[in-house]
C-alpha cells in the first residue's frame, strides 16, 4: 500500500469512529499492550503505514513511518554504525517505532544519553477529528514555542495517531565492556554516586541480587584504563546482559506478580519491602516485583513517582497522577487534538 493510501485509510477510519463515537485503541506491533489501563475499544492498526522515509547518516537523522518495525530501524542504523542512543525496549519482534515513541520508554543507556523525547525532532500526527498535522522537522534547531512533537512522547496515543517520526541518532562506540562488582544495595548506590561524579564513560548500570554491573563504552585503551580504576570482573556476554534487562528477559522479571517501576532520586535509599529491587540508571530507576499497592505513596515520599508497569489487567490506577495543573494542561491538549475523546481514552487515567 502506498504511503498516501495508508494515511488516507487511517484518516477515514478515525473520522468514521469520531462520527459514531467509537473509542479506538491504537495498535502497532501490540507488544506493549500490557502497559496502562485496559479499556474496551476497537483496534486501529498502524502497521500498514510503514517504511523509512529518509535517512541521512551524515546529519544523524532518520525519519520513518510509525508502523515501521523497530528492528528494521535499528538494522538500517547499524549498517551505518549508528544507533538509537536511548535503547528503546521492544518487548517483542513486532514492536514498531511509533509504539516506542508513544510509550516513551528508554533502556539502560538512558542514564548516559537522556530520554527518548530528547531525540524527537518532528512528528506527523493524525488527530482524533481527522486532521493530519506536522510538528517540528528534521533539524536539531527547529522548534519555537510549545514543543508539540515531544509532547507526543509517552502520551500513549491519547493525543493523536503517530504517522511519521523524525529522530536524531548517534554513532556506535568503538567498543564496550561490562564489569561486575559484588556490592549490597546500599554500597552499590554509593559507588554509583561516586562514578556519576567522574568523567568515566559509564553508559549503563544495574544492581540485582548483590551484583553491580557497569557498562563502559569507548576505545579499548580507555576501557583498559577504566577497568584498572574501577576493578571488577569483565562479563563475557555483556551485550546479552543489557539486552535481557532492556527486554525484561532477565530472571528478575520472571516472577508472575505485579511489576512496579519507580523513578526516584538517585540517592534515595532502597524501600523497606520484603523483596529487593533491580536498580538501574545509577539509582534513578528501580523495579519491584511485588504485589503491593503502597508504591505510589512510597515513591512520592522518596521524591519520585511509581507506575504499575505489569499487572493482571484489572488495575484501575496504573500511573501516578500528576499535579492538577499538569492534568489541566493535559486535558486542554486532549480537547485540541482529540475533541471527541476516542483515541486511547482511559489508557493512562480514568478521565484521560
Amino acid at each position: 500500500m502506498a504511503d498516501h493510501d495508508a494515511t488516507t485509510e487511517l484518516t477515514e477510519q478515525v473520522r468514521e469512529a469520531t462520527a459514531r463515537g467509537t473509542p479506538l485503541r491504537i495498535v502497532g506491533g501490540d507488544t506493549k499492550r500490557f502497559l496502562g489501563r485496559h479499556v474496551p475499544a476497537a483496534d486501529l492498526h498502524t502497521t500498514g503505514h510503514a517504511g523509512i522515509v529518509s535517512y541521512d547518516p551524515a546529519e544523524l537523522v532518520i525519519t520513518a513511518r510509525a508502523g515501521t518495525p523497530l528492528r528494521d530501524v535499528e538494522a538500517t542504523l547499524a549498517a551505518q554504525n549508528q544507533r538509537l542512543p536511548f535503547e528503546p525496549p521492544s518487548f517483542g519482534e513486532s514492536a514498531t517505532i511509533g509504539g516506542a515513541v508513544a510509550c516513551g520508554l528508554a533502556g539502560p543507556a538512558r542514564v548516559a544519553f537522556g530520554p527518548l523525547r530528547d531525540y524527537v525532532l518532528g512528528v506527523r500526527v493524525l488527530t482524533g477529528d481527522g486532521r493530519v498535522l506536522r510538528f517540528g522537522g528534521e533539524v536539531i534547531k527547529n522548534v519555537a514555542g510549545y514543543d508539540v512533537a515531544r509532547s507526543m512522547v509517552g502520551a500513549f496515543g491519547t493525543l493523536g495517531v503517530l504517522l511519521d517520526v523524525s529522530l536524531k541518532v548517534l554513532p556506535c562506540p568503538p567498543s564496550s565492556r561490562t564489569l561486575s562488582l559484588e556490592h549490597n544495595a546500599e554500597d552499590a548506590l554509593v559507588e554509583l554516586g561516586r562514578l556519576a561524579g567522574t568523567a568515566m564513560p559509564l553508559t549503563a548500570s544495574c544492581w540485582c541480587s548483590g551484583s553491580l554491573a557497569l557498562r563502559f563504552e569507548g576505545t579499548e585503551r580507555t576501557l583498559d584504563d577504566v577497568q584498572r580504576r574501577v576493578g571488577g570482573t569483565p562479563v563475557e556476554d555483556g551485550a546479552g546482559l543489557w539486552r535481557s534487562i532492556r527486554e525484561h528477559t532477565h530472571p528478575f522479571f520472571e516472577a508472575h506478580v505485579p511489576l512496579w517501576r519507580l523513578l526516584v532520586p538517585a540517592a534515595a535509599p532502597a524501600l523497606p519491602v520484603r523483596r529487593e529491587p533491580l536498580i538501574e540508571w545509577n539509582g534513578l530507576q528501580r523495579w519491584y516485583a511485588l504485589d503491593s499497592d503502597a508504591f505510589f505513596d512510597a515513591a512520592a515520599l522518596a521524591g519520585g513517582h511509581a507506575t504499575l508497569f505489569r499487572h493482571d489487567g484489572a488495575a484501575d490506577a496504573v500511573f501516578a497522577r500528576p499535579a492538577e495543573a499538569s492534568m489541566r494542561l493535559h486535558g486542554s491538549l486532549k480537547k485540541i487534538f482529540d475533541p471527541a475523546g476516542i483515541l486511547n481514552s482511559g489508557r493512562m487515567y480514568a478521565d484521560f
